[in-house]
């Protein structure tokens, strides 16, 4: 093969991407990993990091399923990691909760908990509904405020900027070639394989894989699959390192293994703009506060936002596109959480052409059928 041809080329260098190359690292194919740069909308870099099942599913209870997997896969990847890369991704799974600051709050959450596991088909797993004198005894330093919340022994988090680079090394000591800096500009499939043209110059593959994020947008199309995914704002706030006192994470709020405290809690629709909005910030900062009073006195030391991507549904997309054999779709919004079961279940699939059955719901057509109805 010529230097500028290969097996399959895989777009995206974030989260997504790199874990299917990371699945894909032995199997004897030659691959490269194409990046846009520093400039592109990076999920990946601002993410808050948490390994989630807790509330996934409601509405498609295959995700459920989906979820789960990957949270049980977790520990097979932080250690092939280490194996492959010599980086620790921090991973700990110690069980999570989601807080509640009113009776009302609660009473919702429990009444979404009960709706999601009463779902026709859906894996039931074991989450609990506890008060505050429940939850106290498995969190330290709650504040008054939080009337009660909502636990999943399955949930966990990790270091999301050491997973991006742990995949990264791990993808280039088994010779994924990586190419920063090259947008793909255009896909024009052909007989036997696609070429792409790119900033950094065309490249010819047998096979594409599609995980660009927002950009799978524009892209998809070009090889006759859809994916119509937009942006949702997250902002984070994160404060000083302080001594260990979170020993499980919260959905809005966890200690990183370096001490750093991470406050995130807004979905905004704001299109591409990644600006942070001041009244958001202090909205989370008093939520942050009320949940942990110790929080008051620690310094905020920095703050960013980051453009999630999102499906009509929340839902990822998961498509092999018929009028282009060879090219494929991957887009979601939890590439932390779904990292196991990409790198193990999904990357194998795309090679292999034998989609996992429970992927069978993830196609662009649903929204087809959804508008039609």
């Amino acid at each position: 093969m010529a230097d500028d041809a290969f097996d399959l080329v895989i777009v995206g260098g974030g989260l997504v991407g790199a874990s299917i190359a990371f699945g894909l690292r032995e199997g004897g194919l030659r691959i490269a990993m194409l990046d846009e740069g520093d400039r592109a909308h990076r999920a990946s870099r601002g993410n808050f990091g948490l390994v989630w099942v807790q509330g996934k599913g409601a509405g498609m209870p295959a995700y459920g399923s989906w979820t789960q997997a990957s949270a049980h896969l977790w520990p097979r990847l932080a250690s092939d990691l280490a194996r492959a890369s010599g980086i620790d991704v921090a991973l700990a799974q110690p069980g999570g909760a989601h807080l509640c600051l009113s009776r009302h709050e609660l009473d919702y959450r429990a009444a979404e908990i009960e709706a999601l596991l009463a779902q026709p088909g859906f894996e039931r797993y074991r989450i609990d509904v506890l008060d505050h004198a429940a939850l106290a005894r498995r969190i330290p330093g709650l504040g008054p405020d939080v009337v009660g919340g909502t636990w999943s022994d399955l949930d966990g988090h990790c270091n999301p900027l050491r997973l991006l680079d742990a995949l990264h090394v791990a993808a280039a000591r088994a010779g994924v070639s990586y190419r920063p800096r090259a947008a793909v500009r255009v896909i024009a499939p052909h007989r036997g394989g696609f070429t792409l043209d790119t900033a950094a110059g065309p490249l010819r593959a047998r096979r594409v894989v599609l995980a660009a994020g927002l950009a799978n947008a524009r892209l998809a199309p070009m090889v006759g699959l859809r994916a119509p995914v937009v942006p949702n704002q997250g902002q984070v706030i994160a404060l000083e390192r302080v001594r260990p006192f979170l020993p499980v994470p919260i959905d809005t709020l966890r200690q990183t293994d370096e001490g750093t405290v991470l406050v995130g809690d807004a979905q905004r629709d704001v299109g591409y703009d990644e600006s942070l909005a001041t009244d958001v910030l202090a909205t989370m900062a008093a939520r942050a506060v009320r949940m942990f009073p110790a929080l008051a006195g620690v310094r905020v030391t920095r703050a960013w936002a980051a453009l999630r991507v999102m499906s009509p549904d929340g839902f990822p997309i998961y498509a092999a596109s018929r009028t282009a054999p060879g090219a494929s779709v991957v887009t979601c919004h939890s590439g932390v959480t779904l990292a196991a079961v990409h790198a193990y279940r999904l990357a194998p699939a795309l090679v292999a052409d034998a989609w996992p059955a429970d992927l069978d719901g993830y196609s662009p057509a649903r929204f087809d059928v959804r508008a039609a109805a």
